[in-house]
């Protein structure tokens, strides 16, 4: 399929689904086996991803409808900031590098720019300077998560970059710079797979062990949280220059690429048994090819691996606009992107849309179409 009607038709589905969610302040999160999502209130980790959607939505074609949608949500998350509900992890800088910080892109307003460093502020309140980590869930010195990093966090910390720039105030870029640094040492292995979490012992700082939280087991490769990896540190290499992330970056895709199944479309775990009914993660594929896309971005055109990630970033595009997993001219569906897994593992929406997954889709087709990244830094 040409990228341009992907994106006319994926656009369809959002403006459909902006009529069938109007006036219940609530947002789409993951759907439950019958092609509608389930909409929640503010309180969850994935409502920045609706509020990106509509913003990339807006900014290609300019369509009202889009921008009012795209502000309506917006002001939803800054409602939330302003109450402090549901801020106990890592997650700000997807609900808010995808609205208020896509909304001072995109609109230049003051309003979202000062929602956003407040956002940042409160991502800085997860600091715990004795592990040098954000730390991911739960109250300070809580007995299971207290000492506890994630790979995901990757991706919230351009947040903070963002804000050293708006500011002049170099410690939010340093708190990530050194949470990037512990996230290469410790959640990278030497075969270029990943942990999705990582311990430390709250009082000494010691390094405890690896684990999961939704991968198949302690010691498997994740491939959501090898996603994160290959996009995370490709935007921590654009924030900070250190020649390691991109490195990391263009490893762990390399790895990803390499263990994907025939059709190009990610297992949910890379050591998982591999069989008829394993569950597949659309989502991981979309975050991959928007992380490789910006490595790409990144890397001078003689680097020897350059036209290898490309065609493997393009291949998975390719492989996501197949009708087993693009939902294109399906009215009756209210997803972008079939088969994807929010926690396997866990028996959450094992097999269905993850509003992530839309996200990530539409920003590679943006990509391929115009060179329009997400909301993840200035341009």
């Amino acid at each position: 399929m040409e990228i341009q009607s992907a994106i006319e038709q994926a656009l369809n589905t959002v403006r459909r689904n902006v009529d069938l969610y109007a006036g219940t302040e609530k947002f789409p999160h993951v759907s439950r086996g019958d092609g509608k999502y389930h909409l929640t209130d503010s309180t969850d980790w994935t409502e920045g991803f609706w509020a990106g959607m509509l913003w990339l939505g807006y900014e290609y074609g300019g369509d009202s409808k889009l921008h009012e949608a795209a502000v309506r949500a917006t002001d939803l998350l800054e409602r939330r900031l302003d109450a402090n509900q549901a801020l106990d992890h890592h997650d700000i800088g997807f609900l808010y590098s995808l609205s208020a910080q896509a909304r001072w892109t995109v609109d230049g307003s003051e309003e979202a720019r000062r929602v956003a460093l407040r956002a940042a502020d409160a991502l800085m309140r997860r600091w715990r300077p004795s592990l040098g980590i954000f730390q991911a869930w739960g109250p300070e010195g809580d007995p299971e998560n207290g000492g506890r990093m994630i790979i995901d966090c990757l991706m919230n910390l351009p947040l903070l970059c963002w804000a050293t720039r708006q500011t002049g105030d170099e410690r939010y870029a340093e708190c990530a710079r050194i949470h990037a640094e512990k996230s290469l040492r410790f959640l990278v292995r030497g075969d270029d797979s990943s942990y999705h979490t990582f311990y430390f012992d709250q009082q000494t700082g010691d390094a405890l062990r690896g684990g999961t939280h939704q991968g198949y087991r302690d010691g498997s490769t994740w491939t959501r949280g090898q996603a994160w990896g290959v996009y995370g540190f490709a935007l921590a290499y654009r924030n900070f220059g250190d020649p390691r992330f991109l490195e990391a970056s263009e490893r762990m895709a390399r790895h990803f690429a390499e263990r994907l199944p025939e059709d190009g479309v990610a297992y949910w775990d890379f050591d998982a048994p591999q069989q008829p009914g394993t569950p597949r993660d659309s989502s991981a594929s979309a975050i991959f090819a928007c992380g490789v896309f910006e490595l790409l971005s990144l890397l001078p055109d003689s680097y020897p691996a350059r036209d290898s990630l490309e065609q493997s970033a393009r291949s998975a595009v390719r492989s996501l606009l197949a009708d087993d997993y693009f939902t294109a001219g399906a009215d009756n569906e209210e997803g972008l992107l079939r088969h994807g897994s929010y926690s396997v593992r866990g028996g959450s929406s094992p097999d269905d849309f993850m509003i992530w997954g839309d996200y990530f889709f539409l920003e590679a087709l943006m990509r391929l179409h115009q060179g329009t990244p997400g909301y993840w830094y200035e341009r």
